[in-house]
This record gives C-alpha cells, sequence and structure tokens, in this order.
C-alpha cells in the first residue's frame, strides 16, 4: 500500500500540512506523532521500558519465604460465677 508512494507524492502531503498547520505548530505536530507511534510500536510489541524501571516492593516481598509463626495456644479459659438465678444445671449429672 505504501509501496507506490514516492518523493514527489511525500512533498505534496509536506506541503499541504505546512499551510495547514503552520511553521509554528508543525515541529509540536511532528513530535507527538512521533510519540503516538512510539507508543503503538510498545503496545503491540509488549515492550516497555518503564516495566523493568518500576519495582514494587509488594512484588518482591511476593518472591521471598515468609517468616515462620509461632502455633497457636489455645485460649485461656475464666470462670466467672454466677448467682443462683443464673445457674444452668450441668447436663453430665
Amino acid at each position: 500500500m505504501l509501496g507506490n508512494i514516492g518523493p514527489l507524492e511525500i512533498i505534496v502531503v509536506l506541503i499541504i500540512a505546512l499551510i495547514v498547520f503552520g511553521p509554528k505548530r508543525l515541529p509540536e505536530l511532528g513530535n507527538s506523532l512521533g510519540k503516538g507511534i512510539r507508543e503503538f510500536k510498545d503496545s503491540v510489541t509488549g515492550e516497555n521500558k518503564d516495566d523493568d524501571a518500576v519495582e514494587d516492593p509488594a512484588v518482591k516481598t511476593i518472591g521471598e519465604p515468609q517468616a515462620t509463626t509461632k502455633p497457636v495456644e489455645p485460649p485461656t479459659t475464666y470462670r466467672v460465677e454466677a448467682d443462683e438465678a443464673e445457674v444452668v444445671p450441668d447436663k453430665k449429672a
């Protein structure tokens, strides 16, 4: 598709862009177009410079072994004395 575009067609397109956008805005437009193409290529290929630079501490800790925990001790029971009206008879007796 792009094989049929020659140097004359490119020059015509550049002249039309210069007329439409003006000489002050043309470099800004070229920069934003280049950034957009670069971001598109990076998203298609899956390459991203920021992936290696960002080191999330949560990601690092996943690979590290966790510290061992102490065994759980049974809860301490406390006997509370109730009034005579609140005493429930034991089912064992």
